[in-house]
């Protein structure tokens, strides 16, 4: 368990060290690259999907 906290810690580490060089930039960058992919048609037709299959699950294990 040791070890595992301690890779946590480095990855985290690691993570803030590049995003901290990409800068603002990067960060719009990435966010418009997320917020593109997440309004997608096809990942909206998904999500609404998942959710009713979901909705459903929950009605039938209540």
């Amino acid at each position: 368990m040791r070890g595992k906290t301690f890779f946590v810690l480095i990855a985290i580490a690691v993570a803030y060290i590049l995003g901290a060089r990409a800068g603002r930039e990067r960060y719009e960058q990435l966010v418009g690259a997320v917020e593109s992919f997440w309004n997608a048609p096809d990942v909206k037709k998904a999500r609404k999907k998942a959710k009713a299959q979901a909705e459903k699950t929950r009605k039938r294990l209540s």
